[in-house]
């Protein structure tokens, strides 16, 4: 089957472009290629605010006000790293700004007043990542942000400190406390840990 020039055409311009082109194309501020960069990456970047904010309203707006601040901002890209990885990084802070807004995280929650009942009725159930998800979304936000960024983000704990303004040894017990209350949530023995 022989193809024409203008399908070939065709065909190439629903093709993807490429990272790099698409933020040439934003940094022309070509409305065009900022809507398909958003298109392509949003989901992406959704799964990560959900994350962190309590409701996906709230972490639609996030995702919002991060890729605003992206093409804002598209000019301070040095292009020694990922482009992806560049804007995952605004939408991280993004999410942690609008939780400190909240100022929840600085309000710590002691560990003996809270009694929440685990998701399954002993540890021989199996635990489903769904459940692990809910049942960390109730622990407090310090707790809960600590966590995410240490265990999902992989970031060290002068990391963590730093973006929170809190110290390196705070985000440690953080840490701490957070692992033994969803332990404590899902009635695992923490010993076995």
């Amino acid at each position: 089957m022989k193809t024409t020039l203008a399908t070939q055409e065709a065909c190439a311009s629903f093709a993807p472009q490429p990272l790099e082109q698409l933020f040439l194309g934003c940094l022309a501020q070509n409305p065009r290629t900022q809507r398909e960069l958003f298109e392509r990456l949003s989901p992406k970047m959704l799964g990560i605010c959900l994350r962190y904010m309590r409701s996906s309203a709230a972490a639609e707006d996030v995702l919002l006000v991060a890729f605003r601040k992206v093409f804002d901002r598209i000019g301070q890209f040095k292009q020694t790293g990922s482009f992806e990885g560049w804007i995952r990084r605004i939408v991280v802070n993004e999410c942690l700004m609008a939780l400190e807004k909240e100022a929840h995280w600085k309000n710590q929650t002691d560990l003996d007043k809270i009694h929440t009942p685990a998701n399954q009725s002993g540890p021989e159930d199996m635990l489903y990542w769904e459940d692990l998800i809910k049942t960390m979304e109730q622990l407090p936000t310090g707790y809960r942000c600590v966590f995410k960024l240490f265990v999902l983000e992989g970031l060290s704990h002068e990391e963590i400190g730093k973006r929170l303004c809190i110290s390196e040894n705070t985000s440690k017990s953080q840490l701490s406390r957070a692992r033994l209350q969803l332990q404590r949530m899902l009635k695992l023995d923490p010993r076995q840990n």
